[in-house]
C-alpha cells in the first residue's frame, strides 16, 4: 500500500479527524516534562475522563492536549506524520511520525 507523508497542520488534523483521532503527548523523561512524545489517539482513547484522581505530570499514560501544543512539539522537531493513502471504504488509522529529514 502508497504511503502519504503530511507535514501540513491542516493536512494532519483533517487526517486525524476522518478517524476521530485526538492529539496527545505521552512524557517519557524521567525528570517529568522534557521529553514528550507525540501520539494521536482514536476511539475511546481519545475522551478525557475527567474523573480520574491526579497524577503527578510524569505517571506514565496518555494526555489529551490541544492542537496547537500537539504542533509545537512536531514543529520544533522536524517531524512528519506518514500514514497509508485511503482506500475507498477503509479508514484505517495506523501512523508513522518520522523525522522530516528521513523522509
Amino acid at each position: 500500500m502508497a504511503s502519504i507523508t503530511l507535514t501540513d497542520h491542516q493536512a494532519v488534523r483533517d487526517w486525524a479527524a476522518a478517524r476521530m483521532g485526538a492529539p496527545a503527548i505521552v512524557d517519557i523523561s524521567p525528570a517529568g516534562g522534557t521529553q514528550p512524545m507525540l501520539r494521536l489517539v482514536f476511539d475511546q482513547a481519545a475522551y478525557q475522563d475527567q474523573d480520574r484522581a491526579e497524577r503527578p505530570q510524569n505517571a506514565g499514560g496518555v494526555e489529551l492536549v490541544e492542537w496547537d501544543e500537539w504542533f509545537a512539539v512536531f514543529d520544533e522537531a522536524s517531524l512528519a506524520l506518514v500514514v497509508n493513502e485511503d482506500v475507498p471504504g477503509v479508514r484505517e488509522n495506523h501512523y508513522e511520525l518520522v523525522r522530516r529529514d528521513d523522509r
